[in-house]
Protein backbone atom coordinates (compact mmCIF):
# COMPACT_ATOMS: atom_id res chain seq x y z
CA UNK A 1 0.00 0.00 0.00
CA UNK A 2 1.29 3.38 -1.19
CA UNK A 3 2.11 5.85 2.12
CA UNK A 4 -0.62 8.27 2.62
CA UNK A 5 0.15 12.09 0.86
CA UNK A 6 1.25 14.53 3.57
CA UNK A 7 -0.73 17.73 4.47
CA UNK A 8 -0.04 20.76 5.98
CA UNK A 9 -3.13 22.71 6.57
CA UNK A 10 -2.93 27.05 6.89
CA UNK A 11 -5.40 28.09 9.22
CA UNK A 12 -7.11 26.86 12.21
CA UNK A 13 -9.83 29.22 12.43
CA UNK A 14 -14.05 27.98 11.24
CA UNK A 15 -13.11 26.59 7.86
CA UNK A 16 -9.28 24.87 8.76
CA UNK A 17 -11.33 23.18 11.66
CA UNK A 18 -14.66 21.83 11.61
CA UNK A 19 -14.07 21.82 7.21
CA UNK A 20 -10.64 20.93 6.25
CA UNK A 21 -9.09 18.95 8.98
CA UNK A 22 -11.31 16.28 9.75
CA UNK A 23 -11.97 15.84 6.08
CA UNK A 24 -8.16 15.10 5.38
CA UNK A 25 -8.35 13.02 8.43
CA UNK A 26 -11.08 11.17 7.48
CA UNK A 27 -10.02 10.57 3.34
CA UNK A 28 -8.14 7.75 2.50
CA UNK A 29 -4.45 7.82 1.19
CA UNK A 30 -4.37 11.60 3.18
CA UNK A 31 -2.55 12.53 6.25
CA UNK A 32 -2.84 15.57 8.02
CA UNK A 33 0.71 16.48 8.85
CA UNK A 34 1.18 19.66 10.50
CA UNK A 35 -1.29 22.60 11.03
CA UNK A 36 -0.10 26.36 11.16
CA UNK A 37 -1.62 28.28 13.67
CA UNK A 38 -0.32 31.04 16.17
CA UNK A 39 -3.22 31.87 18.30
CA UNK A 40 -2.39 29.57 21.30
CA UNK A 41 -6.57 28.50 22.03
CA UNK A 42 -6.40 27.24 17.98
CA UNK A 43 -2.88 25.61 19.44
CA UNK A 44 -4.69 23.87 21.92
CA UNK A 45 -7.29 22.97 19.95
CA UNK A 46 -5.69 21.43 17.10
CA UNK A 47 -3.06 19.24 19.64
CA UNK A 48 -6.12 18.07 21.38
CA UNK A 49 -8.10 17.13 18.10
CA UNK A 50 -4.89 15.76 16.07
CA UNK A 51 -2.09 14.71 18.53
CA UNK A 52 0.21 13.55 15.47
CA UNK A 53 0.08 16.44 13.60
CA UNK A 54 3.00 18.86 14.33
CA UNK A 55 1.93 22.35 15.36
CA UNK A 56 3.79 24.89 13.21
CA UNK A 57 3.73 28.39 13.90
CA UNK A 58 4.47 30.18 10.85
CA UNK A 59 4.01 28.96 7.12
CA UNK A 60 7.96 29.58 6.09
CA UNK A 61 8.38 27.03 8.11
CA UNK A 62 6.70 24.41 5.48
CA UNK A 63 8.44 26.58 2.56
CA UNK A 64 11.60 25.89 4.12
CA UNK A 65 11.24 22.01 4.09
CA UNK A 66 8.78 21.20 0.92
CA UNK A 67 9.96 17.89 0.55
CA UNK A 68 7.99 16.89 4.36
CA UNK A 69 4.88 17.88 2.31
CA UNK A 70 3.11 16.56 -0.53
CA UNK A 71 -0.29 19.19 -0.82
CA UNK A 72 -0.89 22.45 1.46
CA UNK A 73 -4.13 23.48 1.94
CA UNK A 74 -5.14 27.67 2.49
CA UNK A 75 -7.52 27.72 4.91
CA UNK A 76 -6.65 31.36 6.21
CA UNK A 77 -8.97 34.63 6.00
CA UNK A 78 -9.10 35.42 2.67
CA UNK A 79 -6.71 38.19 2.37
CA UNK A 80 -3.58 35.80 2.67
CA UNK A 81 -4.93 33.26 0.08
CA UNK A 82 -3.63 34.43 -2.74
CA UNK A 83 0.48 35.37 -1.37
CA UNK A 84 -0.31 31.65 0.61
CA UNK A 85 -1.41 29.62 -2.63
CA UNK A 86 1.72 31.24 -4.52
CA UNK A 87 4.45 30.43 -1.78
CA UNK A 88 2.99 27.42 -1.81
CA UNK A 89 3.28 27.10 -5.78
CA UNK A 90 6.80 28.65 -5.54
CA UNK A 91 7.69 25.70 -2.90
CA UNK A 92 6.41 23.19 -5.98
CA UNK A 93 4.02 22.09 -3.32
CA UNK A 94 -0.17 21.00 -4.77
CA UNK A 95 -2.80 23.88 -3.11
CA UNK A 96 -6.31 23.43 -2.16
CA UNK A 97 -7.55 27.02 -1.74
CA UNK A 98 -10.06 27.89 0.96
CA UNK A 99 -13.49 29.92 -1.16
CA UNK A 100 -13.18 32.36 -2.40
CA UNK A 101 -10.29 31.94 -4.28
CA UNK A 102 -8.90 35.43 -4.34
CA UNK A 103 -10.80 39.05 -3.49
CA UNK A 104 -10.06 39.64 -7.26
CA UNK A 105 -10.42 38.01 -10.45
CA UNK A 106 -7.26 39.80 -12.02
CA UNK A 107 -5.78 37.86 -8.64
CA UNK A 108 -6.80 34.69 -9.10
CA UNK A 109 -6.51 34.70 -13.09
CA UNK A 110 -2.74 35.39 -12.04
CA UNK A 111 -2.31 32.97 -9.80
CA UNK A 112 -4.15 30.10 -11.65
CA UNK A 113 -1.36 31.30 -14.94
CA UNK A 114 1.45 30.96 -12.02
CA UNK A 115 0.32 27.01 -11.48
CA UNK A 116 -0.21 26.32 -15.07
CA UNK A 117 3.43 27.29 -15.67
CA UNK A 118 4.63 25.73 -13.00
CA UNK A 119 2.95 22.95 -13.56
CA UNK A 120 2.08 22.62 -9.83
CA UNK A 121 -1.42 21.48 -9.49
CA UNK A 122 -4.13 24.41 -7.78
CA UNK A 123 -8.11 23.70 -6.85
CA UNK A 124 -10.08 25.14 -4.54
CA UNK A 125 -12.55 24.18 -2.04
CA UNK A 126 -16.30 24.61 -3.63
CA UNK A 127 -17.44 21.57 -1.05
CA UNK A 128 -21.35 23.25 -1.70
CA UNK A 129 -21.41 21.26 -5.39
CA UNK A 130 -21.03 18.01 -2.73
CA UNK A 131 -24.64 19.24 -0.64
CA UNK A 132 -27.30 16.45 -0.65
CA UNK A 133 -29.84 19.59 -2.11
CA UNK A 134 -28.14 20.26 -4.96
CA UNK A 135 -26.75 16.58 -6.08
CA UNK A 136 -30.14 16.45 -5.82
CA UNK A 137 -31.21 19.47 -7.98
CA UNK A 138 -28.69 18.40 -10.69
CA UNK A 139 -30.24 15.15 -10.98
CA UNK A 140 -33.29 16.10 -11.45
CA UNK A 141 -32.27 18.68 -13.87
CA UNK A 142 -29.98 16.50 -15.68
CA UNK A 143 -32.91 13.31 -16.06
CA UNK A 144 -35.19 16.16 -17.52
CA UNK A 145 -37.94 15.61 -14.62
CA UNK A 146 -38.44 19.32 -14.44
CA UNK A 147 -39.28 19.91 -17.95
CA UNK A 148 -37.10 23.08 -19.66
CA UNK A 149 -36.10 25.49 -16.55
CA UNK A 150 -37.29 28.07 -16.47
CA UNK A 151 -35.68 29.98 -12.89
CA UNK A 152 -33.38 28.80 -10.13
CA UNK A 153 -33.78 29.70 -7.04
CA UNK A 154 -31.10 29.23 -4.04
CA UNK A 155 -30.86 31.50 -0.89
CA UNK A 156 -27.93 30.94 2.11
CA UNK A 157 -29.96 33.45 4.29
CA UNK A 158 -29.49 33.93 8.59
CA UNK A 159 -30.76 35.80 11.27
CA UNK A 160 -27.85 36.90 12.97
CA UNK A 161 -28.71 40.85 13.41
CA UNK A 162 -26.07 41.20 15.71
CA UNK A 163 -22.32 41.88 14.51
CA UNK A 164 -19.74 39.15 15.71
CA UNK A 165 -16.35 39.94 15.73
CA UNK A 166 -13.70 38.44 13.03
CA UNK A 167 -12.12 39.39 9.74
CA UNK A 168 -15.24 38.71 7.59
CA UNK A 169 -16.83 42.00 8.85
CA UNK A 170 -13.81 44.28 8.09
CA UNK A 171 -14.16 46.66 4.79
CA UNK A 172 -11.08 46.56 3.24
CA UNK A 173 -11.38 45.09 -0.24
CA UNK A 174 -8.34 42.76 0.15
CA UNK A 175 -10.42 41.13 2.79
CA UNK A 176 -12.56 39.82 0.83
CA UNK A 177 -15.16 40.31 3.44
CA UNK A 178 -19.32 40.46 3.47
CA UNK A 179 -22.30 38.35 2.11
CA UNK A 180 -21.17 38.16 -1.35
CA UNK A 181 -17.64 36.88 -0.88
CA UNK A 182 -18.89 34.65 2.18
CA UNK A 183 -21.78 33.05 0.64
CA UNK A 184 -22.08 34.47 -2.76
CA UNK A 185 -19.09 32.86 -3.49
CA UNK A 186 -21.33 29.09 -3.24
CA UNK A 187 -24.36 30.22 -4.36
CA UNK A 188 -22.75 31.45 -7.97
CA UNK A 189 -21.04 28.48 -8.29
CA UNK A 190 -23.85 25.98 -8.26
CA UNK A 191 -25.90 27.86 -10.18
CA UNK A 192 -22.91 28.22 -12.89
CA UNK A 193 -22.42 24.40 -12.66
CA UNK A 194 -25.78 24.10 -12.87
CA UNK A 195 -26.99 26.02 -16.26
CA UNK A 196 -23.71 27.06 -17.29
CA UNK A 197 -22.00 30.81 -18.87
CA UNK A 198 -23.74 33.49 -17.85
CA UNK A 199 -24.48 36.33 -19.96
CA UNK A 200 -25.91 39.65 -17.58
CA UNK A 201 -25.75 40.12 -13.60
CA UNK A 202 -27.95 42.31 -11.56
CA UNK A 203 -27.50 42.53 -8.23
CA UNK A 204 -28.72 44.65 -4.82
CA UNK A 205 -26.09 44.41 -2.12
CA UNK A 206 -26.62 46.21 1.12
CA UNK A 207 -25.76 47.11 4.76
CA UNK A 208 -28.85 46.31 7.48
CA UNK A 209 -27.06 46.16 10.47
CA UNK A 210 -26.33 49.13 13.12
CA UNK A 211 -22.62 49.58 12.13
CA UNK A 212 -22.53 47.01 9.87
CA UNK A 213 -18.86 47.57 8.04
CA UNK A 214 -19.48 45.10 4.68
CA UNK A 215 -22.64 43.93 2.74
CA UNK A 216 -25.36 41.71 5.07
CA UNK A 217 -27.76 41.32 2.69
CA UNK A 218 -27.83 40.67 -1.04
CA UNK A 219 -29.80 39.69 -4.01
CA UNK A 220 -28.14 38.76 -7.51
CA UNK A 221 -30.07 38.29 -10.51
CA UNK A 222 -28.32 35.99 -13.16
CA UNK A 223 -29.40 35.43 -16.77
CA UNK A 224 -27.50 32.23 -18.60
CA UNK A 225 -26.64 31.84 -22.04
CA UNK A 226 -29.48 28.73 -22.19
CA UNK A 227 -32.18 31.65 -21.19
CA UNK A 228 -32.43 30.23 -17.35
CA UNK A 229 -32.90 32.88 -14.94
CA UNK A 230 -31.06 32.46 -11.42
CA UNK A 231 -32.19 34.28 -8.62
CA UNK A 232 -29.90 34.04 -5.20
CA UNK A 233 -30.21 35.35 -1.87
CA UNK A 234 -27.72 35.75 0.98
CA UNK A 235 -27.19 37.35 4.35
CA UNK A 236 -27.58 37.70 7.56
CA UNK A 237 -30.72 39.91 8.35
CA UNK A 238 -33.70 37.15 7.33
CA UNK A 239 -36.19 37.12 9.95
CA UNK A 240 -38.09 34.26 7.96
CA UNK A 241 -36.32 32.10 6.07
CA UNK A 242 -37.67 31.45 2.22
CA UNK A 243 -36.89 27.96 0.03
CA UNK A 244 -33.52 26.98 0.18
CA UNK A 245 -33.44 25.82 -3.33
CA UNK A 246 -36.46 26.12 -5.91
CA UNK A 247 -36.18 25.19 -9.67
CA UNK A 248 -38.77 25.77 -11.63
CA UNK A 249 -39.41 23.88 -14.70
CA UNK A 250 -42.09 24.01 -17.38
CA UNK A 251 -43.21 20.48 -16.46
CA UNK A 252 -42.79 20.42 -12.63
CA UNK A 253 -40.85 22.07 -9.71
CA UNK A 254 -38.70 20.97 -7.07
CA UNK A 255 -38.26 22.97 -3.96
CA UNK A 256 -36.61 22.26 -0.66
CA UNK A 257 -35.62 23.95 3.22
CA UNK A 258 -33.26 23.85 5.24
CA UNK A 259 -28.95 23.95 5.09
CA UNK A 260 -27.46 20.96 4.32
CA UNK A 261 -27.05 18.58 7.28
CA UNK A 262 -22.69 17.80 6.93
CA UNK A 263 -21.70 21.24 8.10
CA UNK A 264 -23.60 20.92 11.36
CA UNK A 265 -22.53 17.52 11.75
CA UNK A 266 -18.78 18.46 11.14
CA UNK A 267 -19.31 21.06 13.88
CA UNK A 268 -20.47 18.36 16.23
CA UNK A 269 -17.86 16.22 15.67
CA UNK A 270 -19.38 13.79 13.33
CA UNK A 271 -16.69 12.39 10.33
CA UNK A 272 -17.56 10.97 6.87
CA UNK A 273 -18.02 7.11 6.71
CA UNK A 274 -19.79 6.76 10.27
CA UNK A 275 -24.08 5.78 9.68
CA UNK A 276 -26.10 8.37 8.28
CA UNK A 277 -23.50 10.60 6.92
CA UNK A 278 -24.77 13.49 4.83
CA UNK A 279 -28.30 11.98 4.81
CA UNK A 280 -31.31 13.77 5.45
CA UNK A 281 -34.43 12.54 7.05
CA UNK A 282 -38.08 11.92 5.07
CA UNK A 283 -39.50 14.53 6.51
CA UNK A 284 -36.48 16.85 5.14
CA UNK A 285 -37.30 15.50 1.39
CA UNK A 286 -37.51 18.47 -1.12
CA UNK A 287 -40.65 18.34 -3.57
CA UNK A 288 -41.22 17.51 -6.71
CA UNK A 289 -44.08 18.51 -9.29
CA UNK A 290 -46.86 20.81 -9.09
CA UNK A 291 -49.64 22.17 -6.59
CA UNK A 292 -51.65 20.04 -6.28
CA UNK A 293 -49.53 17.07 -7.15
CA UNK A 294 -46.27 16.75 -5.07
CA UNK A 295 -44.34 14.10 -3.87
CA UNK A 296 -41.07 14.01 -1.66
CA UNK A 297 -38.11 12.83 -2.96
CA UNK A 298 -35.54 11.51 -1.45
CA UNK A 299 -32.49 13.56 -0.93
CA UNK A 300 -29.07 12.32 -2.15
CA UNK A 301 -26.65 11.74 0.77
CA UNK A 302 -24.05 14.96 1.08
CA UNK A 303 -20.57 13.61 -0.12
CA UNK A 304 -17.52 16.77 1.17
CA UNK A 305 -15.71 13.48 1.28
CA UNK A 306 -16.18 13.37 -2.60
CA UNK A 307 -13.82 16.87 -2.28
CA UNK A 308 -10.41 15.42 -0.92
CA UNK A 309 -10.99 12.06 -2.57
CA UNK A 310 -10.65 13.27 -5.77
CA UNK A 311 -8.05 15.36 -4.51
CA UNK A 312 -5.80 12.21 -3.57
CA UNK A 313 -6.85 10.04 -7.15
CA UNK A 314 -5.28 13.82 -9.20
CA UNK A 315 -1.87 13.64 -6.70
CA UNK A 316 -1.52 9.66 -7.20
CA UNK A 317 -3.20 9.13 -10.66
CA UNK A 318 -3.19 12.06 -12.81
CA UNK A 319 -6.86 11.96 -12.82
CA UNK A 320 -9.04 15.67 -13.30
CA UNK A 321 -9.16 17.77 -9.68
CA UNK A 322 -12.26 17.83 -8.13
CA UNK A 323 -12.72 21.83 -9.16
CA UNK A 324 -11.42 23.76 -11.87
CA UNK A 325 -9.69 26.84 -10.34
CA UNK A 326 -10.62 28.91 -13.61
CA UNK A 327 -14.37 28.32 -12.45
CA UNK A 328 -13.48 29.94 -9.42
CA UNK A 329 -11.76 33.24 -10.96
CA UNK A 330 -15.60 33.67 -13.19
CA UNK A 331 -17.18 32.95 -9.74
CA UNK A 332 -15.02 36.44 -8.44
CA UNK A 333 -15.55 37.90 -11.49
CA UNK A 334 -19.49 37.49 -11.35
CA UNK A 335 -19.27 38.80 -7.70
CA UNK A 336 -17.36 42.09 -8.79
CA UNK A 337 -19.98 42.43 -11.20
CA UNK A 338 -22.59 42.18 -8.55
CA UNK A 339 -20.65 44.92 -6.51
CA UNK A 340 -20.60 47.19 -9.97
CA UNK A 341 -23.99 46.52 -11.04
CA UNK A 342 -25.40 47.47 -7.17
CA UNK A 343 -23.35 50.66 -6.93
CA UNK A 344 -24.67 52.11 -10.63
CA UNK A 345 -28.10 50.61 -10.34
CA UNK A 346 -28.01 48.71 -13.58
CA UNK A 347 -27.97 45.43 -15.56
CA UNK A 348 -24.33 44.52 -16.66
CA UNK A 349 -23.40 42.03 -19.36
CA UNK A 350 -20.44 39.55 -18.43
CA UNK A 351 -17.81 40.53 -20.82
CA UNK A 352 -16.68 37.77 -23.75
CA UNK A 353 -13.51 36.27 -23.36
Amino acid sequence: MAEALRVGLLGYGLAGRVFHAPLIAATPGLRLDAIVTRDPQRREQAGQHFPDARLVDDADELWRTPDALDLVVVATPNRHHVPMARAALTAGLPVVVDKPLAATAADGRALVDEAASRQVPLTVFQNRRWDGDFLTARRLVERGELGRVLRFESRFERFRPTIKPGWRELAGAEEAGGALFDLGAHLVDQAVQLFGPVDRVYAEVDRRRAGAAVDDDAFVALTHANGVHSHLWMGAVTAQLGPRLRVRGDRAGYTTYGLDVQEAALHDGGRPGQPGWGEVPPERYGLLGVDGDLRPVPTEPGAYQSFYAQVAAALRDGTPLPVDPRDSVATVELIELAHRSAAEGVVLPVPTA
